[in-house]
This record gives C-alpha cells, sequence and structure tokens, in this order.
C-alpha cells in the first residue's frame, strides 16, 4: 500500500480492539496475515494492495465468532471506510471479501472471492497451519476449556457451520477437521507452495503427540 497514512491509521483502528483477544486472534495474528497477503500479492503479480491490506487488518472485525453485534460493526466498519475516503466500490469489495472469507462461511459450498479476496483468504488459512497453527490451535482450546484428546472421539466429517460451531470437539480432532484440509482448500500456487512445509509441520506434530500420548516415545 503506498498510503502509509491510511495504513497507519487502519492500525490505530483495529489495534485497541484486538488488545484483550487470548484465542489467537490478536494484533499479531493481523500482521503476519497482512504480510503474508502481501508476500502472495506480489509473487501473483496482483496491484490490488490497498484492497488487500485493509482486508487482511480488518478480516475479524465483523467475524461472528470473535463480536457480539455483527451488523453494528459492519456499520461502524462502513463509516470508518467512508472517513478513510475508500470508494462505494472500494468498500463493497471489503465487505464482501471479509464476509466470506472464513472457513465456516465456505463449509457448504465455496464462495467466489475476488482475486484480492482470494489472496486474503489464503494468507488468513495458513496463519492457521504450521507452528504458528499448531500454537494457535492449543490456545484457542485452552481458552475455550475443550478436551486436548480423547482417543474415543472421532474427528467429525461433513459438518454444517451450526455444527462446527457449536459442537465442542477435541482441540487434536480440530486438525483433521479443518487444519489439515486446509492445504487442498488454498487458492493461488504461491499459498500452496507455502503449506507443504506447514502441512508436514502438522503431520509431525501429531505423530509423536500421539507417540507421546501413548508412551511409546
Amino acid at each position: 500500500m503506498q498510503n502509509d497514512d491510511l495504513l497507519f491509521k487502519i492500525v490505530e483502528f483495529i489495534k485497541p480492539k484486538t488488545e484483550n483477544d487470548h484465542t489467537g486472534h490478536d494484533f499479531n495474528h493481523l500482521q503476519r496475515v497482512a504480510k503474508l497477503a502481501e508476500k502472495i500479492a506480489k509473487q501473483e503479480g496482483c496491484i490490488q494492495l490497498k484492497i488487500i491490506l485493509t482486508s487482511a487488518y480488518l478480516h475479524d472485525f465483523i467475524d461472528d465468532k470473535l463480536v457480539d453485534d455483527v451488523e453494528k460493526n459492519l456499520m461502524i466498519l462502513k463509516n470508518r471506510l467512508r472517513e478513510w475516503l475508500f470508494t462505494e466500490d472500494e468498500i463493497n469489495e471489503i465487505v464482501d471479501i471479509i464476509t466470506h472469507m472464513s472457513f465456516s462461511k465456505n463449509l457448504k459450498e465455496n464462495y467466489y472471492l475476488s482475486f484480492a479476496g482470494q489472496i486474503v483468504q489464503d494468507a488468513d488459512r495458513l496463519d492457521a497451519i504450521g507452528a504458528i497453527g499448531i500454537a494457535r490451535a492449543l490456545t484457542y482450546g485452552g481458552v475455550h476449556k475443550r478436551v486436548l484428546y480423547d482417543p474415543s472421539i472421532s474427528p467429525r466429517t461433513n459438518l454444517t457451520k451450526e455444527q462446527y460451531r457449536n459442537e465442542k470437539g477435541t482441540t487434536i480432532n480440530h486438525f483433521y477437521e479443518k487444519l489439515l484440509l486446509i492445504k487442498d482448500q488454498l487458492n493461488t500456487t504461491t499459498a500452496k507452495q507455502i503449506a507443504i512445509k506447514r502441512q508436514q509441520e502438522m503431520l509431525d506434530f501429531l505423530n509423536n503427540f500421539k507417540l507421546e500420548w501413548e508412551g511409546k516415545a
């Protein structure tokens, strides 16, 4: 994004709103997503950095698993984007991206995002896998008092959004229900290449975890 002043305003707006998050959706997460999105955009030849970075930093602001009043936050977001002199077309694209990019919104069928949206979605999903993804999964599970692991509970399949959000599985099963599926759901060639190493890190972790759980290692 060429306008550093605009980026500063976006960061100044969103950073205080994430200070009390302990679920893995804090400002550090937003920064990583923004950096990954910028990297992917450059590799893929996408020049819409204004849309991409704005969406990356603001993508959790209207996430229904994180905020109590989505409609209120959506109104705040649109008004703030207008204050920052975004055009109505830009606002509509940003809202479309952050409304439809989440894993749960695409369980039934994939929503078609713009190229900029696909890049932001890839960046957000990449931050859910690999070493960071392992740490975030364990953190999220702890905050929400999920059972870490129970060999008698099998991973769930073909989840609806309601099941994904409302039924508590185990943290280890979350890898099989979501995180290990992400690699094959990415949009861009760049993201798919990044995901290869991160996927293996998760597989190695799960293998070692189960060996140690059973006292075999």
